[in-house]
């Protein structure tokens, strides 16, 4: 019995010197292969300087498609009538001096009687100025006979150039009917005509023409945003029914009254419309470049590590030794972060693999 027991100790200690040789080889060979991973991994590590920057921000502006109110034409009525047919429909194309409307009214009629009176009381006050004129140059009627005549001249031509004007957007069709013509070339923007319906001086304008070839975008700026915002900027802008083209532009004015219920000035952008993309009160959105004039301290995007709701970076203050520096954020700017406070000029800011060092300091 002693003897197996003997044996019995023998063989428990072989086994346990067998199982450290086993642990110590394997070991060795984690601290190699850890030696390799550090320095194929520290190859890999990137870093960049911060900087001194001017501070740039995107700031972003809601605006609307408006009508260049120096190429539209509301029409609103100067005579009563009834309508007794339309040629057009919301949205049409028309050109300058085509038929849009077939109406009935006297109103017209005497339009073009009183058009014909004073051109002809015009032709009279002519002709009586030539005899002024002439008796004056023999020295036979005084300067002020003269005035008069040209006074009655002038306003016989005032009279029917009226008249001529009040009968220049109608076409006496005969029978009492005239068609009403539009007054310039454009799109059917608004329109509150329908065959039968009376009208007057009273009613609200039959339809709108507008040139489309250009557009205001008026974008809305708020009391904050001020201070940013200039005449001339560049400007880019962006709408839903587009989403992946940016249209570029200027900011052409910009209001000094706030608008009183929107509490908000307008700036104004004329945007070219050949393609006629921009719709009559489309929403846009208007992307301008703020740059503050201010130098703060700037360094890549990339290199942010955000963790429990703070901002961090990694920096490298000595050959292949890092250190975890908490920073505050001064903004952003596409690739670009502005710092407020954290870190000094030049300091070496990883960019590459940064989270992997971050979490091993952050766990030792």
């Amino acid at each position: 019995m002693k003897i197996i027991n003997h044996l019995t100790k023998i063989i428990f200690a072989a086994g346990i010197i067998l199982l450290q040789s086993c642990s110590s080889g394997k070991n060795n060979n984690e601290n190699t292969q850890e030696g390799i991973l550090k320095k194929e991994f520290l190859s890999n590590i990137k870093t960049e300087k911060s900087v001194l920057s001017s501070q740039e921000q995107e700031l972003f502006l809601t605006g609307k498609v408006e009508y260049n109110p120096d190429k539209v034409v509301y029409y609103s009525p100067l005579i009563s009538g009834v309508i007794d047919r339309t040629y057009f429909s919301l949205g049409d194309k028309v050109q300058k001096e085509q038929a849009l409307l077939d109406v009935r009214s006297t109103e017209i009629g005497e339009f073009r009687a009183n058009m014909i009176s004073f051109d002809a009381e015009m032709k009279i006050a002519e002709r009586e100025l030539q005899s002024v004129q002439a008796l004056f140059n023999d020295k036979l009627l005084s300067e002020k006979e003269l005035l008069e005549a040209k006074s009655a001249l002038k306003q016989a031509q005032t009279a029917y150039e009226k008249a001529k004007s009040d009968m220049s957007l109608y076409i006496d069709k005969g029978q009492g009917v005239f068609a009403l013509k539009s007054p310039l070339s454009g799109y059917i923007v608004d329109k509150k005509a329908a065959s039968g319906t009376p009208f007057s001086p009273d009613s609200d304008p039959l339809f709108t023409v507008a040139d489309l070839s250009n557009v205001w975008i008026i974008a809305n700026v708020y009391a904050g945003d001020l201070q940013f915002v200039k005449e001339g900027m560049s400007v880019e802008i962006t709408t839903l029914a587009y989403p992946n083209e940016v249209f570029s532009g200027k900011i052409n004015a910009l209001s000094q009254v706030f608008d009183p219920e929107e509490k908000v000035l307008k700036a104004r952008i004329v945007m070219p419309n050949k393609d006629l993309k921009f719709k009559p009160k489309m929403s846009v959105v208007v992307k301008l470049k703020n740059e503050t004039h201010r130098n703060c301290l700037a360094i890549p995007s990339d290199a942010l590590i955000f963790d429990d709701n703070k901002y961090f970076v990694v920096i490298e203050f000595a050959s292949e030794k890092f250190e975890i520096k908490e920073i505050q954020i001064q903004g952003h700017y596409q690739k670009t972060t502005y710092i407020r406070s954290g870190l000094s000029i030049d300091d070496k800011i990883v960019i590459k693999n940064q989270l992997l060092i971050y979490s091993e300091l952050k766990g030792k």
